[in-house]
């Protein structure tokens, strides 16, 4: 798999990441299974994926575990990125900035990963009720204590954060220029795909700039833009695709189009090809130092994503593509 270099510590991945989110987190529980997951993992690492995003929030904590036991077979083949800064409790999501927590927090996942180092540490939400220049203090402390290589900042929550007017990541570079006078930022990670592609107007552009790696979230929209989705084909209630306006069954029909004009694309490069690939090639055709991270628990999808890094688009498909009709239906 090509590689691709992120941030001032020159840190070297594979081209496409593994989001690992789905194997403990978010979508149905019914569908979790930690045979399946590590088959999954392995068949990614296996393909030249190395890149693997996590969070201590994931489970929570039971991705880092399920996580630990690839590291302490395969930790050279693996480039372990992890987060922290959220608590989950009864019902709720709440920040945690404090610089003790953070320290906690590290020690804690090391051990759960079963690693003496994390490769890429990244603040997973701001607190409000502390200055984001302590808590990336204490994170920049783990740097010089050898517990941490680089540090990075996720901003997938920004939609939710945000309070009204146009400027989706204003807030979030805002942030970025706070922190970069207190330690290098090496990468941010943020939603981007063909259908939520809001980060190409601000936030990739400061990241090129800076010579900041980004991790580009979601770059599947949620599995809608692999073709495989059916509208109406419905979700378990535990699922947050459920309750997403963009994933009812008139909205899915609506965006169909999009998916329509990736299926182009791919009939073009072969019979082989799928949407999500071209979806995850047009991610990497943002930038040399974009990462796509698709999350996936299924060991099948895993390989097919990878080889999405063998696919190069020309500039019609890119063309194509950039005429898709913009997606319908809120996005929060």
């Amino acid at each position: 798999m090509e590689r691709r270099t992120i941030g001032a510590a020159a840190l070297d991945v594979g081209a496409v990441g593994l989001g690992c989110m789905p194997m403990n987190w978010a979508y149905s529980a019914s569908q979790q299974r930690g045979d399946r997951s590590l088959r999954a993992v392995h068949a990614a690492l296996d393909a030249g994926v190395s890149l693997l995003d996590t969070a201590d929030m994931y489970g929570p904590f039971t991705n880092e575990l399920l996580l630990g036991r690839i590291l302490k077979e395969r930790r050279a083949d693996v480039f372990v990125s992890t987060k922290c800064g959220l608590l989950v409790g009864d019902q709720h999501v709440v920040a945690n900035g404090r610089p003790g927590y953070v320290r906690r927090a590290c020690d804690a996942s090391l051990r759960r990963l079963q690693t003496d180092v994390i490769d890429l540490y990244q603040l997973h939400r701001a607190d409000p009720e502390v200055p984001v220049e302590e808590t990336w203090g204490a994170m920049a402390e783990l740097v010089a204590a050898g517990k941490v290589r680089a540090l990075g900042l996720c901003a997938v929550g920004a939609r939710a954060a945000r309070r009204g007017g146009a400027d989706l990541y204003g807030g979030t570079i805002r942030l970025l220029e706070r922190v970069q006078q207190v330690f290098p930022v090496s990468a941010v990670e943020a939603e981007l795909s063909v259908w939520s592609p809001e980060a190409l107007e601000r936030l990739l552009p400061w990241c090129e700039a800076r010579g900041v790696g980004f991790l580009a979230a979601m770059p599947l929209g949620n599995g809608f833009l692999t073709g495989t989705l059916t509208p109406g084909g419905g979700f378990e209630p535990d699922d947050p695709r459920a309750r997403h306006p963009r994933f009812t069954a008139e909205m899915m029909a609506a965006n169909q189009p999009l998916v329509a004009g990736l299926r182009r694309v791919a009939a073009r490069h072969g019979e082989t090809v799928t949407p999500a690939q071209v979806a995850l090639a047009w991610a990497l055709a943002c930038g040399p130092h974009v990462v796509p991270i698709p999350g996936t628990k299924r060991e099948h999808w895993a390989v097919e994503n990878a080889r999405a890094a063998e696919l190069v688009l020309t500039p019609a498909d890119l063309s194509e593509i950039a005429r898709l009709p913009a997606p319908r239906g809120s996005w929060d």
